[in-house]
């Protein structure tokens, strides 16, 4: 007998490395604070590896090892960066090839929508407002005070609760380690995507559901 098909009604997306290649500008703005603090930079693709986890824990991964406790460093690396960041997030960030063809499909067929990031509300807000204005996202998710950031499901439930749905029939789709602990933790099938910034290796060994090495793998698991 055929295995009937589990019904997924609703997904949450991580941003960056999910939906938008933003290492670029992330890592530009980072490594222009570096120079301005007079620390060595990185080579961008070294940023795959640091971001993800907020902004605060980006500079503590991004300064030399022997100032990473210091919390007026930091400070001063964080203003920094902000105040680059606010002048280049535009810069080079685009959504990643399919997404906005897969954005269109998932709302024309009725799935509910969701963003659930560890970058900054803020950003995480005009990003999504600006290259996905159409879309009717159910929230919007970022970094918020008094919301611990992911794995921690506090966010992945809370988007639940605005769509309407129980967290089993929620996707929840990532390109990190930290995107397949989120869902697991909040009770949702995880999806790792292999475009973003960290690869198969890393989401296999975080217990994704599924993996998806195009969109139209995330558009079959929502079919029939």
């Amino acid at each position: 007998m055929r295995e009937e098909r589990k019904k997924y009604r609703g997904i949450i997306f991580d941003l960056d490395g999910t939906l938008i290649d933003t290492l670029e500008d992330l890592a530009d703005s980072v490594n222009e604070a570096l120079e301005r603090m007079g620390y060595p930079v990185w080579p961008v693709e070294d940023y795959r590896f640091k971001v993800g986890r907020g902004f605060r824990n980006l500079m503590e991964n991004s300064v030399p090892e022997n100032v990473r406790e210091d919390d007026g460093i930091i400070e001063q690396m964080l203003g920094f960066f902000v105040e680059a960041y606010d002048r280049r997030y535009m810069d080079k960030s685009r959504p990643y090839d399919g997404i906005d063809g897969l954005l269109d499909e998932l709302a024309k067929r009725g799935i509910f929508l969701a963003v659930n990031s560890n970058k900054r509300t803020d950003y995480t807000e005009k990003l999504v407002g600006k290259l996905f204005h159409r879309i009717p996202f159910a929230g919007v998710f970022g970094e918020r005070a008094g919301v611990p950031r992911k794995p921690d499901p506090a966010g992945a439930l809370e988007l639940c609760v605005r769509m309407g749905l129980k967290p089993e029939e929620v996707l929840y789709v990532g390109d990190s380690g930290t995107d397949m602990k989120t869902g697991k933790n909040a009770g949702m099938d995880t999806v790792g995507v292999g475009w973003g910034f960290r690869g198969f290796g890393e989401l296999r060994e975080n217990g994704a559901v599924y993996l998806a090495e195009t969109v139209q793998d995330i558009l079959e698991l929502v079919s029939g």
